[in-house]
């Protein structure tokens, strides 16, 4: 059986590797060594980060739903437990939506997780 060199292969591979570096500064994009290295790195980033991105935006909106409820007189846990209490599930993106875009309608929110904390 002859042997088989893997030229056609590597170069695939190489090219390959060199085009996912394209745009990264110095040698990372130029060099398949270095460039190999960037790139294993920038997928295990990327991977990482997607799921940080959920973190992220939960912590975020929370942080709204918080600064919301305080002008309203509550604490973002006794908003959470009143709004539970009485029955109204909404989640904490459209919350914070709310109490970013129409502070009326989060004021009433607000009044009605009072009232279910108070009976």
């Amino acid at each position: 059986m002859p042997r088989v060199k893997g030229g056609v292969v590597s170069r695939k591979r190489r090219k390959r590797v060199l085009k996912l570096a394209k745009g990264y500064f110095g040698s990372k994009h130029t060099l398949y060594k270095t460039a190999n290295e960037q790139v294993m790195k920038s997928l295990q980033y990327a991977y990482r980060d997607r799921r940080q991105k959920k973190r992220d935006f939960r912590k975020l909106w929370i942080t709204r739903i918080n600064a919301a409820a305080r002008m309203n007189g509550l604490s973002y846990s006794k908003l959470m437990h009143g709004l539970k209490l009485a029955g109204i599930e909404v989640n904490r993106k459209m919350l914070a939506d709310l109490a970013v875009s129409d502070a009326a309608a989060f004021a009433t929110l607000a009044n009605t997780a009072k009232e279910a904390m108070n009976k």
